[in-house]
């Protein structure tokens, strides 16, 4: 058991492969969190925290006399309001009389193997892992409140997950205002705070600073986890780097507001909540209801920044991902967005497809514009109907001959969204989200349906279901492309208009459980303008999501890079697209836009008639080396081999497969320069005492590298030990032209 309750200390001791996870329950009854880190053997590790008295910080009244204890110091393990604790808090409520305090006393405990599924909210899987759970009941006799902590232990995996779930024993009604799913307090450290801020096109820019004594908030209030805040926070140690020191990562499983706030108090105590914002929440909860919070994955580890991101990296792939698409091999798709847009018709659609799979592409995806009467974005969203103006034959033509051709077919859909100008706002206005007897803010000219509201979610079931239904369709992408405002429900009173906000992420949820549960086969893949709602909440029904709607390979690597820090690349979608790119005008090889495409799913965003037979010769060989190495990209060690200072001149990255039988490095100069220095890459996570060769190249560059005499070097056959490679790099040497790129196999001897 990796749970174990010591009666005379009071400690209750988490314990994975690696870590320790400490609670203790203090003479008076209240929980506290006193340790996690490297194991210690469960040593009672509360030695560290020093009863002062510390003034203005008020104590419990059975402790008046006793003031070094006090709630605004003790390190808590689920912090309140309203009862001393002046910090950030985890929950925070209002009862019947009007009162907002709140004071949680241990009342008792339950362990035992396995976990129980979260009905409706995504959640770690306990799949064939050894898992375990403790549930922590503590109560507030007066407010007639149950608070049960509920932490599941993945014990090899050093992964531990946590939710909350609220219980209202009273016999009156209260209003939840606040009810975070982790709480820990950290002492005797000097912490660094990173989070992943960005823009749509430019998501997941990791920011690290120095944890003041300021609060920090990383939230979102859009609706969704957002563009702009991802909800995933590491803190580590100040010399913390990729391959060394210590480092915590909390990540909230959820798709909707969500607030991180780390604090540092007055004592240098280091507080992290995690949980949904309350910006907009308010839960009115009646005598007998519960409320459960989403649930957060905690992990520690003292290997560094890179070690963290493998933990979350396998236990998103292998725990919350959907079975049914971990190990099958995903197709290699070619969506026409960037190629057509709206200008389309079935003939070209088809067309498409031709050279689509001429090119050895094998899938083909249309996107936008397929239904009602969309044309544009101005109409149709909410009417899922085939657009018969556009595709007069319908779907399931385009669907066989794409089958026909070897590839699958796959489509786009908005299921959240509707436009003024549609049959479903025409019949049902009153299923948009806005304010009564006031203009709705518009997001691309489209509002928002309220999935608050069961019968919402039915229609869009039952009308998906028809198209899904109708032709052989292998895949869905899941698009949002706004931001919720007028968040006001004509399904709910008043005194509810709180609970819209996370019951609309509720519906969505259902909506997908539904879908997966009725096509099994049926692949999502998330969006939201690229990467809006790109959380692990969204990975619970789909194995990858849309990583930015920014296609620009140099782009892509910043964006790529942030993303790598908390999610596998199996879950990143990435595609090549036309170049000069749309956005940026830039101009990039395709070899190289490739290299860097394939850091991710790996598809093409263009229009594949517009290829030259080079080009198509080359995204042959492309994809033909794509699926070779398949299984190193996706299930191998994803590695971050330059860091930010390395990034003025190159960007490299690369991939090591669990037994360590082989590795793949990629480079990309971001920088060419005149009279260049030699690049070295040093790999990591190999056999030291094992022999590689290069077995595989790919490159933009005609020679690669470029000697002295200026001819190809045969790179092909080179053999390095595994020390070699780590300690002292591998050697690259120049390569010139418009945004050069290599990528070198290595292969175990």
């Amino acid at each position: 058991m990796s749970i174990v309750f010591d009666e005379k200390s009071k400690v209750f001791c988490l314990v994975t492969r690696n870590t320790e996870y400490q609670i203790k329950i203090n003479e008076i009854g209240i929980v506290l969190h006193t340790y996690y880190g490297k194991r210690v053997g469960g040593y009672d590790m509360s030695y560290l925290y020093r009863k002062m008295d510390r003034g203005f910080s008020g104590n419990p009244y059975e402790c008046r006399n006793k003031r070094g204890m006090s709630s605004d110091t003790l390190p808590q393990e689920y912090s309140t309001d309203g009862a001393g604790d002046y910090r950030v808090s985890a929950l925070s409520v209002r009862l019947s009389n009007g009162s907002g305090t709140c004071d949680l006393r241990y009342r008792g405990h339950d362990i035992f193997s396995g976990r129980e599924e979260l009905k409706g909210l995504p959640y770690v899987r306990a799949e064939e892992d050894k898992v375990d759970t403790l549930r922590l009941y503590l109560e507030d006799k007066t407010a007639g409140l149950l608070v049960t902590l509920s932490y599941q232990v993945f014990e090899e995996k050093d992964i531990i997950s946590r939710y909350t779930v609220i219980k209202n024993e009273s016999e009156e009604a209260l209003f939840i205002d606040k009810a975070a799913s982790a709480c820990m307090d950290i002492v005797g450290k000097e912490l660094d705070l990173i989070s992943f801020h960005g823009r749509h096109a430019f998501e997941r820019q990791p920011e690290r600073r120095r944890v003041g004594h300021e609060i920090s908030r990383i939230s979102s209030k859009r609706g969704t986890s957002s563009h702009h805040n991802n909800p995933f926070v590491i803190l580590c140690d100040r010399d913390t780097g990729e391959w060394h020191g210590d480092s915590y990562g909390v990540m909230l499983i959820y798709s909707g507001e969500h607030a991180q706030e780390i604090e540092k108090d007055q004592a240098g105590s280091i507080r992290v909540v995690s949980g949904i914002a309350d910006d907009h929440f308010r839960w009115k909860l009646t005598p007998g209801e519960e409320f459960v919070t989403p649930e957060a994955m905690l992990a520690f580890t003292d290997k560094g920044l890179s070690e963290l991101s493998c933990l979350f990296h396998r236990i998103i792939r292998e725990n919350i991902c959907p079975e049914q698409f971990r190990s099958i091999k995903r197709p290699v798709l070619m969506n026409n967005w960037e190629g057509t847009y709206f200008d389309f018709d079935d003939e070209k659609i088809m067309d498409i497809a031709d050279s689509a799979a001429e090119a050895g592409c094998e899938m083909l995806v249309l996107d936008d514009g397929w239904f009602g009467e969309r044309n544009d974005d101005h109409a149709g969203l909410g009417d899922w109907v085939v657009n018969k103006n556009k595709l007069r034959s319908g779907l399931a033509r385009i669907a066989d001959h794409v089958e026909s051709l070897g590839m699958k077919f796959g489509l786009w859909f908005e299921p959240e969204m509707v436009n003024e100008d549609s049959d479903l706002y025409r019949t049902h206005p009153e299923w948009a989200l806005t304010d009564p007897d006031r203009k709705p803010v518009m997001g691309r000219d489209q509002l928002v349906l309220d999935m608050s509201r069961p019968e919402v979610v039915d229609y869009l079931y039952e009308s998906i279901s028809a198209i899904l239904q109708s032709a052989k369709i292998s895949y869905v992408k899941w698009d949002f492309n706004r931001s919720l405002a007028n968040v006001f429900s004509r399904g709910v009173p008043s005194d509810r208009q709180g609970e819209v906000s996370h019951r609309f992420v509720l519906g969505s949820y259902d909506l997908m459980e539904r879908l997966r549960e009725s096509f099994p086969d049926v692949m999502i893949e998330g969006c939201s303008g690229g990467g809006g709602r790109f959380d692990a909440g969204i990975m619970f029904y789909s194995p990858q999501i849309w990583c930015s709607d920014n296609t620009e390979a140099i782009n892509r690597l910043r964006i790529q890079k942030g993303t790598s820090y908390a999610y596998p690349v199996s879950t990143i979608g990435s595609h090549v697209s036309a170049s000069p790119n749309h956005q940026t005008g830039r101009e990039v090889p395709l070899m190289t836009r490739a290299i860097i495409a394939m850091a991710g799913t790996f598809g093409y965003e263009l229009d594949p008639r517009q290829l030259s037979e080079d080009d198509k010769a080359m995204i042959r060989e492309q994809i033909k080396t794509f699926n070779r190495f398949y299984d190193l990209i996706q299930r191998g060690r994803y590695l971050r081999l330059s860091d930010d200072l390395d990034e003025e001149y190159f960007t490299s990255w690369g991939f090591v497969s669990e037994d360590r039988s082989e590795a793949l490095v990629s480079l990309v100069v971001t920088d060419v320069r005149a009279n260049p220095e030699v690049m070295y890459v040093k790999m990591r996570g190999l056999d030291p005492d094992a022999l590689y060769e290069v077995d595989n190249v790919l490159s933009s560059c005609e020679r690669v590298p470029e000697n002295e005499a200026g001819a190809r070097e045969n790179i092909v056959g080179q053999t390095y030990s595994g020390a070699a490679l780590m300690n002292g790099g591998y050697a690259i040497d120049p390569m010139f032209g418009c945004y050069p790129s290599i990528q070198v196999h290595f292969v175990k001897k």
